[in-house]
């Protein structure tokens, strides 16, 4: 029967133990405040089902609830001990007659445990509760069987029962370090997958709010990852280009340099910079500048490489235009050079030229002689107003008027080749502040080119009307034959020029002009459906 005592209370003891700290596993709440009286009272508890399930020897109740005393003493402490150890008491007294030796031992016993507990404080609670127990078998040996004298003729029951209650310390120590290493465990993946999520969380608000593009490709060459800056920069959406080979979406040019790179990179494990141009899904290319970066595992072999692009079209069109810039800017200053000098003998020429038709009389090729001349004079003349800073008086004009100027001195020329001008001014008050022979030098040369692309005769249309921001547009819409659309980016380049005996510089000069007026110019053409010139001019208040 006591085996039967024993099983039953331990496994009592394991349960009250133990359900406490499962459900303490599972559920995530916030701290009791003053948990450690709290546990005490839930330890008092335990200890009266257990004094409640003792077993009765020659009148004395034997029970393992010291086993629960202890167990609370070496975790929380004698605060907790002592409400445990007041609840044992008095389930103790209650279910039995002889309370001398149980006050006795019960005071001998906590003196002894609180004094032990002083010196172990800085333990571990395993450590701890293995010193406490041995605390109190030898107090127990001591007071119980010697010096009150209860049951001393049978040390084989005190021998039993100091097993039972050392066992029922080690099932519980066992129990509670076992549940509280599974607790740190919970709490560590806890911990662990919040960081992560939280990581996840930065790296996915970093990725879908840049506006670089951010690829992953793994070791097929595939791309496992698309940032959703890809829509914008694109225009596809991202289960569209994880449909898509990669290689199809960059120029046909740029494959064979993007796919060395990558493998460069898979042989020497390092990071590459490549340049390639991306197709957006309206057909144009843009130029992408790129990093390329290994990502390596522990067993250095290349799991993914990550492929970071930025749009670097507008810096490519910057670099364009500072470098024609530049490049306009010597041919400029060598041009002035090259007229200046070509002027001097250029005039002596002339001269003897023209004295010479004066004392012969072969007027055709003499006067075939001027022309040419007089055309290279011109050509020198362009050259060195390209090339030579000129005195500029800013005056405020009327748009309307010099246009009408400009027309007025063509008509002659237009009526011959019948070429009509109309004008519409969708008002009167276009003024601006300019250089005025500058402009009428650049309304010259934009209506001679569209009367030279009309060698049959046609009309030229001319609107001036307000845009946006304070600003004037003056349209000039010919008939003529038209410029191809790949030509139109180099219009306005030195010595580049459709006609057969252009040189290009007039136009050169008209983009300067515009340029020293704040304004632009621009051209839009399709072959053999004429040519519409924009030019931008700021309004003056």
């Amino acid at each position: 029967m006591i085996i039967i005592d024993y099983i039953i209370n331990l496994s009592m003891l394991s349960l009250l133990v133990s359900t406490p700290l499962v459900i303490r596993s599972y559920l995530n709440f916030k701290p009791l405040k003053q948990l450690r009286i709290w546990a005490g009272l839930y330890a008092g508890i335990v200890s009266s089902v257990l004094v409640s399930l003792s077993f009765q020897d020659q009148g004395y109740s034997y029970d393992i609830r010291y086993a629960v005393i202890i167990l609370v003493f070496a975790y929380l402490g004698p605060g907790p001990g002592m409400i445990t150890s007041s609840f044992a008491l008095a389930s103790r007294l209650f279910v039995s007659e002889n309370w001398f030796p149980a006050i006795v031992g019960w005071l001998i016993v906590m003196t002894v445990l609180i004094v032990i507990h002083k010196f172990t404080i800085q333990f571990k609670p395993v450590r701890r509760y293995m010193i406490l127990l041995c605390s109190y078998i030898v107090t127990y040996i001591i007071t119980v069987p010697i010096v009150l004298n209860v049951i001393r003729d049978n040390p084989v029951f005190h021998l039993q029962y100091l097993l039972f209650v050392s066992i029922g310390v080690f099932f519980g120590g066992i129990l509670i370090e076992s549940y509280e290493k599974l607790y740190r465990i919970i709490q560590e993946r806890k911990r662990m997958e919040q960081t992560l999520e939280e990581s996840e969380s930065k790296y996915r608000l970093i990725a879908e709010n840049t506006s670089d593009l951010i690829m992953v490709m793994n070791k097929a060459h595939s791309i496992s990852y698309f940032s959703p800056s890809h829509e914008l920069a694109l225009g596809y959406k991202v289960p569209e280009l994880e449909k898509i080979e990669i290689c199809k979406l960059i120029h046909p040019d740029d494959v064979v340099n993007f796919r060395e790179t990558i493998t460069k990179i898979m042989k020497n494990k390092e990071s590459l910079p490549v340049e390639f141009r991306f197709q957006h899904i309206n057909g144009k290319w843009l130029d992408f500048e790129s990093r390329c970066m290994p990502v390596i595992d522990d067993s250095q072999t290349i799991e993914h490489i990550v492929i970071i692009s930025r749009d670097i079209s507008e810096r490519k069109k910057a670099e364009e235009i500072l470098l024609q810039s530049e490049k306009l800017s010597i041919v400029g200053e060598l041009a002035a050079g090259v007229a200046h000098e070509i002027r001097n003998p250029l005039t002596t020429i002339k001269g003897f030229v023209q004295l010479y038709g004066k004392e012969n009389s072969s007027d055709e090729i003499n006067n075939l002689l001027l022309s040419e001349l007089e055309r290279i004079e011109t050509i020198t003349s362009e050259m060195l107003s390209l090339g030579k800073p000129q005195a500029i008086q800013l005056n405020r004009a009327n748009l309307c008027d010099l246009i009408d100027h400009t027309v007025e001195f063509l008509s002659p020329q237009a009526n011959m080749k019948n070429i009509q001008f109309s004008r519409s001014y969708l008002s009167t008050d276009f003024y601006i502040t300019c250089e005025k022979n500058q402009i009428k030098q650049v309304f010259l040369n934009v209506f001679k080119n569209a009367m030279e692309a009309m060698p049959k005769g046609g009309n030229i249309d001319i609107k001036l009307q307000k845009g946006i921001d304070g600003e004037c547009i003056i349209s000039v819409q010919d008939e003529g034959c038209g410029i191809p659309e790949e030509l139109l980016p180099r219009l306005g380049e030195p010595f580049y020029s459709l006609k057969e005996k252009g040189t290009g510089l007039g136009l050169m000069i008209c983009h300067k002009i515009i340029k020293q007026h704040n304004g632009a110019i621009s051209y839009h053409s399709k072959l053999n459906n004429g040519t519409l010139v924009e030019i931008k001019l700021p309004l003056t208040n």
